[in-house]
Order: C-alpha cells, then structure tokens, then sequence
C-alpha cells in the first residue's frame, strides 16, 4: 500500500488515499473525507510505483 496526496475535484482540498500497487489498474469510486463527494479514482501502477492518477468528479 502507498499513501498518496491529491486535490479533490470538488472541494479542492487536499486528501490522501492508501492505493494498493500491487494491482496493475484499479478504477473506483470513493467519497471525499472533507465534502464526501463521490470521486471516480483510476490509477495505473507497476512495481510499487504510480504511474498514472486521475481523480475525476463521478460521471466526468
């Protein structure tokens, strides 16, 4: 697991997520802890690293 920092496209706070990198490509959904928006998250990953991070306001 890898913790990692982004900008909420709704609130435009900053929050933190535990993305699993252990899995090639993931895409969920997952509600903001400031405003508890739902945001569709999609990251790419390979070796314990990120390679790709999108956060996008759910149905964008």
């Amino acid at each position: 697991m890898l913790e990692h920092f982004f900008q909420c496209p709704y609130c435009w706070e900053e929050i933190s997520m535990l993305l699993d990198t252990s899995v090639s490509y993931q895409t969920y959904v997952e509600d903001c802890e400031v405003c508890c928006n739902p945001i569709e998250i999609s990251v790419r990953s390979t070796a314990d690293e990120i390679q790709e991070f999108q956060a996008n306001p759910l149905g964008q």
